[in-house]
């Protein structure tokens, strides 16, 4: 199916409000819609008929209220649009098409060398009459720049299956590349472990560790949009040693993880787990190898984490990735972060895999509901 972005006709700044405040809605009457986006009922009512007019708004149902009157209940028409969001994971992408007041439309999975396809058959299912307003992109690298008009991942790590995915992408869509550990935190922001919380850390662990810093409920990206690229820390750091590269990453990542479980793995053990699930498993059945490595490995997040908090004091941690998301790992963590530091919550990921595309999605939907509510606008 060809997609492509929908001219957005010049709306008037109240029914530009009015989008804006029915998108987050879903649904609302022109009473709530006049109280939502603090303009008059007169202004409201014109302002729906604009929407109406050009697709954008649509009567959906009918709401009766407490006096025994009912009122027309709107929704966004078929000409706001959907938006895309795919997640670059290092071995999964996973793929979320969203209308934009949130719905999830359509949805897809696959591995890492099927990026291309996963993206098609989510784009195959999405409505043929909603425009495609926006894509994000949800990269493990550092930060997106532009080359010769082209947008591209800052670092090599992703460009190949990044190159592959946008061959698949529909000409003329705006895309945007986004920190896929920032995306996170977004959704344990909205949906997961830190809601209610508008400043906390999302350190996550697994094949690599990133940082999402959200600050006064906003993601703060710094200078360079590489705010939390823990990989960049010196390691080791020790007399005659000199720091690698990522040497940090390399040391802490789930496959050292797994490496120095090979290691220490005595043959009266059995066969040593080969995944992380399967180590952290054995650890929880009792197995004094399998516990001990796991330990070892909530101290040395728990050093992360004292890192972290001595340079943020966020006052809360959310603890994610494929294995910083083990409940295993808070006891531990919790306790050398206690010993090195002062006082932090940290809690397990409530969004688990999925919080990377549903951050993203969310992402997504905002900059969709832009492309439409900042065209150049007319005055009332």
């Amino acid at each position: 199916m060809e997609h492509d972005v929908a001219r957005v006709p010049r709306l008037t700044e109240s029914a530009s409000a009015v989008f804006a405040v029915l998108a987050g809605a879903g649904t609302a009457t022109r009473p709530q819609l006049a109280s939502l986006a603090g303009l008059s009922k007169p202004t409201v009512s014109s302002a729906v008929a604009e929407l109406e007019s050009a697709g954008l708004a649509a009567h959906s149902g009918i709401a009766s209220g407490g006096t025994g009157r009912s009122a027309a209940v709107y929704g966004l028409g078929p000409a706001a649009g959907s938006v895309l969001a795919v997640d670059l994971g290092p071995a999964l992408t996973r793929v979320r098409g969203c209308a934009l007041d949130g719905t999830l439309l359509a949805e897809a999975t696959g591995s890492r060398e099927e990026a291309a396809d996963v993206v098609r058959e989510a784009l195959s299912a999405l409505p043929a009459d909603a425009p495609l307003r926006t894509i994000v992109v949800a990269v493990g690298d550092v930060t997106a720049r532009a080359e010769e008009g082209t947008v591209r991942p800052a670092t090599a790590k992703a460009g190949p299956v990044f190159d592959a995915v946008a061959v698949a992408l529909p000409p003329g869509v705006p895309v945007h590349l986004e920190n896929n550990v920032n995306c996170a935190a977004l959704a344990e922001l909205h949906e997961g472990a830190a809601r209610g919380r508008h400043t906390f850390g999302y350190l996550r662990i697994g094949v690599g560790i990133g940082l999402g810093i959200v600050v006064g409920g906003q993601v703060f990206a710094g200078a360079n949009g590489a705010a939390g690229e823990l990989a960049r820390l010196p390691y080791p750091w020790d007399d005659g040693l000199e720091p690698r590269h990522e040497a940090l990453e390399a040391y802490i990542g789930a496959r050292s993880l797994l490496r120095r479980a090979a290691e220490a793995w005595p043959e009266s053990d059995g066969s040593c787990p080969r995944t992380a699930e399967r180590l952290f498993a054995l650890a929880g059945q009792g197995g004094a190898t399998a516990r001990a490595i796991v330990d070892r490995h909530a101290v040395d997040v728990g050093r992360l984490a004292a890192a972290v908090t001595a340079v943020l004091d966020p006052g809360l941690l959310v603890l994610g990735g494929s294995t910083g998301a083990f409940p295993q790992l808070l006891p531990g963590v919790r306790a050398e972060l206690e010993r090195l530091s002062w006082p932090t919550e940290v809690v397990s990921s409530q969004v688990g895999d999925l919080g990377t595309v549903v951050g993203a999605a969310r992402l997504a939907v905002v900059r969709g509901v832009q492309t439409v509510t900042e065209v150049a606008r007319t005055k009332d």
